[in-house]
């Protein structure tokens, strides 16, 4: 691709990207909505404009991990802890009872090989901790019960997503389901999350001091996206997908994660607030270009829509999206009406089950039509509850 030529594309992207999602906020529906449409029609499926190079893929995959750092910044340990019981309910319920119904369904209805249905049942997992507390906040609901178990719920499920993550991006590697490969993973993740959060804590302190003392501005988001990137890379060293270091310097340098001893390592609070409001920017520059290139991945015209498949397949697996959720959100002793909300909060798949979904894509694990029916679950499971939120909360507006 010729430099000019790329310079075009990324500007189409981006504004793109950014029309469409400003569409979809205002119709009410998450960003990342109008960000994956965006990408659907510039790619093959509607106009055919772009293709996804090696340079748009490249940055995509920066933006996931700058995504998943967004995600371990805002991941609340001490609301797990505060919750306690009931978001461990909701999350082992909502992570286990979809996983083993999506695996089920996909090997023994449809009959797809065993790696193909680990990750259906892996994207059905997902909870978009995101996408939940966007609406949660919209609402003025994040305080209550069971917005404080809402967010436990899904500070558990991220941590489960990405060490199953892991796990299915050793076996796609591996090209094959092995008690070894799954032992070395399980040990590797163990090992770097134990020492990621305190290599990043003494690595926060040198960035603080120096920043305290440079007199040249953009410290911050150079260290932080040096970091991130680091991390990455001792991810993959270690056997782990890249992913983990997005997420665990993400967890590490929250103004809510605390390490159970090393109390001098903990960040000033107001030093993890800079960072979040110095590398916001750049996340939002970044990540639109992962959900764009999702949609540009896509290709709905391949797909046969005459075909029984494709509807069955969306169907089944909504089903199990939904179900498997608001079975979880039924463990709990709350009322009724709170078990629902809780239920349809932990709905949304959003960015997390995309990046199961494209990991699959890119892995070659799942061709096209799965690829496709994985997306549209994605969608609606995204789309659906911030509506059927408003809804439940229709008298407290």
């Amino acid at each position: 691709m010729d430099t000019h030529t790329f310079f075009l594309y990324l500007l189409i992207i981006l504004v793109t990207a950014r029309l469409f999602a400003e569409i979809a906020v205002r119709l009410g529906a998450p960003a990342v909505i109008g960000e994956l449409t965006a990408g659907i029609v510039l790619g093959p499926s509607m106009l055919g404009w772009l293709q996804p190079g090696d340079v748009i893929k490249l940055l995509a995959e920066i933006g996931i991990l700058l995504l998943l750092f967004e995600v371990g910044l805002e991941t609340d340990i001490r609301k797990l802890v505060r919750t306690g019981r009931s978001s461990s309910l909701v999350a082992l319920g909502g992570f286990i009872i979809p996983f083993v119904l999506g695996f089920a369904l996909a090997r023994y209805m449809f009959d797809l090989p065993t790696l193909v249905s680990l990750f259906i049942g892996g994207a059905l997992t997902a909870t978009s901790i995101g996408i939940t507390i966007r609406v949660l906040s919209d609402l003025k609901q994040r305080n209550t019960r069971e917005g404080q178990i809402v967010l436990g719920a899904a500070v558990l499920d991220d941590v489960l997503g990405v060490v199953l993550l892991a796990l299915l991006y050793e076996f796609s590697i591996a090209g094959g389901i092995t008690l070894a490969n799954t032992a070395k993973v399980l040990a590797f993740i163990s090992l770097f999350f134990v020492l990621a959060p305190i290599a990043a804590k003494v690595i926060s302190l040198l960035i603080k001091h120096f920043d305290d003392i440079s007199d040249i501005p953009g410290l911050i988001p150079t260290a932080m996206v040096s970091l991130v990137l680091l991390f990455a890379w001792l991810a993959h060293a270690m056997g782990a997908p890249e992913l983990l270091g997005g997420f665990a310097a993400g967890l590490a340098l929250s103004r809510r994660f605390f390490l159970p001893f090393g109390m001098a390592l903990r960040t000033e609070p107001e030093f993890s607030r800079r960072i979040e409001e110095q590398m916001l920017p750049i996340i939002q520059l970044f990540t639109p270009i992962f959900f764009v290139m999702v949609g540009l991945s896509l290709n709905l015209r391949e797909i046969d829509w005459a075909s029984a498949f494709i509807w069955a397949f969306s169907f089944m697996f909504l089903l199990v999206a939904v179900i498997g959720k608001f079975a979880g959100a039924m463990f709990i002793g709350e009322p009724l009406r709170q078990r629902i909300i809780i239920g349809v909060a932990m709905i949304p798949r959003g960015e997390v089950g995309l990046i199961f979904a494209e990991l699959g894509r890119t892995s070659g694990i799942f061709d096209n039509e799965v690829y496709a029916g994985m997306i549209i679950v994605i969608a609606l499971t995204t789309l659906l509850p911030p509506f059927l939120m408003k809804y439940l909360y229709r008298d407290q507006e």
